[in-house]
C-alpha cells in the first residue's frame, strides 16, 4: 500500500505578490521542490502541484492559485481527489502574531484570523489538520493589508530565508517522524521557574 501526504503552501499567485510576506507558504513549497527535485508546475485542483515518492510515500506539493481568501477551494478539491485524511494534510501559512522567522506547528486549531486558513476550515468542515505557521511580524495598527502584501525589510531577509529552510526541515520531519516529533523539535520553547529553577517547556499554543 502506498501512503500519501498533502503539503500545501498558501500565497497569492502573480508577480506582484511574489516577494510578499503573505507568500512564505509558497516559498516553503519552492524550497521543498528544490530539495526533493520536484517540479510544481502541473495544473489541477485550481492550483499548481507536483508529487514525489519518498520512503514509500507519495508526497504531493500544492500551491493554490485561487488567491489567499479562497484557498479552501483548491485544498478541499485536492484532499478529496487523493482521499487524504486530516492527519496527512499539512498547511503552511504566514502568521502576524509570531516574530519574523519563528515557526509553530500544531495538529489542529482555529484559523486565528488568517483568511486562507479560515476558508480551508470551512470547506473541509473541520480544523483537525496540521498547520505550520511562519512568523512575519506584527503590522502597525490599521495597516494589516499593506503589511502582509508588502515585502520583508532588508534586515529581515536573512532571518526569513533561514526560517524557510527550517520550515522545509520541519515538513521533512513531519513526513518521516510525525507531528509530535516535529512539534517537539521545531516549536519554540518557553521557560518557567519551578522551585527556583528555569524549566523549558514546549510552546505549542
Amino acid at each position: 500500500m502506498i501512503f500519501m501526504k498533502l503539503i500545501v503552501g498558501l500565497g497569492n499567485f502573480g508577480k506582484e505578490y511574489q516577494n510578499s510576506r503573505h507568500n512564505v507558504g509558497f516559498c516553503v513549497i519552492d524550497q521543498l521542490a528544490r530539495e526533493w527535485s520536484v517540479e510544481v508546475r502541473r495544473q489541477k485542483h485550481k492550483g499548481r502541484w507536483g508529487s514525489v515518492m519518498r520512503r514509500g510515500e507519495q508526497l504531493v506539493l500544492l500551491k493554490p492559485q485561487t488567491y489567499m481568501n479562497q484557498s479552501g477551494e483548491s485544498v478541499a478539491a485536492a484532499a478529496a481527489f487523493y482521499k487524504v485524511s486530516p492527519s496527512d494534510l499539512l498547511v503552511i501559512v504566514d502568521d502576524m502574531a509570531l516574530p519574523v522567522g519563528q515557526l509553530r506547528l500544531r495538529k489542529k486549531g482555529s484559523a486565528g484570523g488568517h483568511k486562507g486558513l479560515k476558508d480551508i476550515v470551512e470547506r473541509l468542515g473541520g480544523d483537525e489538520f496540521g498547520r505550520l505557521r511562519i512568523g512575519i511580524g506584527p503590522a502597525r495598527p490599521g495597516a494589516a493589508v499593506d503589511h502582509v502584501l508588502g515585502a520583508f525589510e532588508e534586515g529581515e531577509r536573512e532571518e526569513i530565508e533561514g526560517a524557510i529552510r527550517q520550515a522545509a526541515a520541519a515538513v521533512e520531519c513531519w513526513c518521516v517522524e510525525g507531528m509530535n516529533e516535529a512539534m517537539n523539535r521545531f516549536n519554540p520553547r518557553k521557560r518557567r521557574r519551578i522551585a527556583g529553577h528555569n524549566v523549558e517547556e514546549q510552546d505549542d499554543r
